[in-house]
């Protein structure tokens, strides 16, 4: 059968009040309509759904049994709707993340705090990964955007933006105190005991294109699994490693890291949001995407 959603909304109403007088009240029409419309349904369903009398009208046995579905039908609708209002109004909704340690601290974290603040009811879950985890979550429809450090090694079916600009620097700790205020050429640092990130991870990659660009091999003697477990290794003198500048603007981080200063710079990097070009964003999350582009003035 192939009947119209409006019969069933006229039903649905007709039944719920008990009037069809009452009913064109609610949908903001008439009684002849809805008698039309109920007539023109009992037609289709090929039985009797109502009976009129002075008190009103009720239900048939038939009439019955369709309002329990009916009913459960709408009732799904109007929770649907209810929830779409919620949502568009942030008192309701949710958000999945996959961020990278650098991004998560260095931009995340203090948007997330000004977004909680304003949106109190969205739920929002953060993975916390590599970046090519987070790619993959991204992809497989775990997360709505992802947000992670360049190089990102995304796909056609991917955009990034950028949205933060920021700098590594060799640091050491103080067992490499007698390098502090000299300018050390790159492969001068590549004699000592490196610490970086893993060699699944982007950051690695990048180091090591770096490195070969200089005619030198990217070895580390240390390798960390997150961004955020290189400065404890470098404050306790397991090696030099790379470190965006922002992690030392904390002063107790200061205290016990030495900054070391290279003839060669080491590539520049970003914060960049990774969506699905073929994926809407939801209202809340569309709205955190455009709080942190906000938040430094993306390109």
């Amino acid at each position: 059968m192939n009947i119209s959603y409006d019969y069933y909304r006229i039903f649905y109403y007709a039944a719920k009040c008990g009037s069809f007088t009452h009913a064109a009240k609610a949908l903001l029409n008439n009684q002849p309509n809805i008698t039309r419309a109920i007539k023109a349904l009992e037609r289709e369903l090929g039985c009797t759904l109502f009976v009129r009398s002075n008190k009103g009208a009720i239900l048939t046995p038939e009439g019955e049994k369709l309002y329990r579905y009916i009913a459960a039908a709408f009732q799904q609708i109007e929770a649907g709707e209810a929830e779409l209002s919620l949502d568009k109004t942030l008192q309701k909704g949710s958000i999945s993340i996959a961020v990278s340690e650098v991004a998560l601290h260095g931009l995340l974290l203090p948007v997330l705090e000004e977004f909680r603040r304003s949106f109190p009811g969205v739920r929002i879950r953060i993975s916390n990964c590599s970046t090519p985890r987070a790619i993959s979550e991204l992809k497989h429809g775990a997360a709505d955007f992802a947000l992670v450090t360049t190089p990102t090694g995304i796909k056609e079916d991917m955009k990034a933006v950028n949205i933060r600009h920021f700098s590594s620097v060799a640091v050491c700790g103080t067992a490499y105190a007698e390098l502090k205020g000299r300018v050390l050429t790159l492969r001068e640092l590549a004699e000592y005991p490196i610490v970086s990130l893993d060699a699944k991870t982007k950051t690695h990659e990048l180091y090591t294109g770096w490195f070969a660009e200089h005619g030198l091999v990217f070895s580390p003697d240390v390798e960390a699994a997150t961004a955020d477990q290189i400065l404890p290794m470098i404050r306790h003198n397991l090696g030099i490693g790379f470190v965006p500048e922002l992690f030392l603007e904390k002063e107790q981080e200061k205290e016990r890291i030495i900054r070391l200063w290279l003839q060669e710079q080491p590539p520049a990097r970003s914060i960049c949001l990774v969506t699905k070009k073929d994926r809407s964003l939801s209202i809340a999350a569309r709205e955190l995407a455009e709080m942190l582009c906000r938040k430094e003035g993306s390109e």
